[in-house]
């Protein structure tokens, strides 16, 4: 398993930008890492832009930050940097208390062990 902290973000519904909340801190099976391998080989050779990958969000060992709340689902949304042409990824997922979008920071997939 790969342990993570990353800068997380939070757009409410209706909000015109993002706005910062403190650090998130999750966790990703091998499992999941060799599935967003898989997934960054797929859109390395299709015209997609990104894919979502589900996670099981107790799985996760998830912690936000004491405003931010759980999240009600998780994600992790892997894409093809355009500078760098390698796999990236970054947690999606929706506050609980109100729906809004949270989000990490994005993380080259090969740097996950």
């Amino acid at each position: 398993m790969n342990t993570l902290t990353l800068d997380g973000w939070c757009k409410p519904q209706g909000a015109p930008k993002s706005m910062p909340i403190g650090m998130i801190h999750f966790r990703i099976s091998e499992q999941d890492h060799l599935k967003m391998e898989q997934l960054e080989d797929k859109l390395q050779n299709s015209s997609d832009r990104d894919v979502m990958l589900p996670l099981d969000i107790n799985q996760l060992e998830l912690k936000t930050p004491d405003d931010c709340g759980p999240l009600s689902d998780c994600q992790a949304r892997v894409y093809i940097s355009p500078n760098s042409g390698r796999g990236q990824f970054h947690l999606v997922g929706h506050r609980a208390s109100d729906g809004s979008l949270v989000y990490t920071n994005a993380v080259m997939v090969d740097q996950l062990g």
